[in-house]
């Protein structure tokens, strides 16, 4: 796994997420990521209370930085191999982009 282990504990990385959405689906989406099935994937891959997200302001676009401890689980929850998530990310997204951030 490419985290740093220190202790016997694994280091989150801090990730932003860039989501292109289709054309009006932006209400499906949030929908989902709200919904108890959504969290609790969500849990799977990041400390949910230090997840900051934003929308575009046409709802095309959303961003989520998110403070990751499973990259696998992230790479699943976006790319369709999540059985949970890939009916509504296959409805809903059009593609993503994950960008691994650095504190300078």
């Amino acid at each position: 796994m490419d985290f740093v282990h220190f202790f016997g504990r694994k280091v989150m990385k801090d990730i932003l997420v860039v989501g292109t959405l289709k054309e009006g689906q932006f209400q499906k989406f949030m929908g989902f990521m709200k919904s108890d099935e959504g969290i609790a994937e969500r849990r799977k891959i990041a400390d949910l209370s230090k997840t900051i997200g934003t929308v575009a302001p046409d709802q095309s676009k959303v961003m989520f930085k998110i403070a990751v401890h499973d990259m696998d689980a992230l790479h699943a929850f976006l790319n369709g191999s999540n059985p949970v998530s890939k009916p509504v990310f296959d409805a809903v997204m059009e593609s993503y982009e994950i960008h691994e951030l650095n504190q300078l």
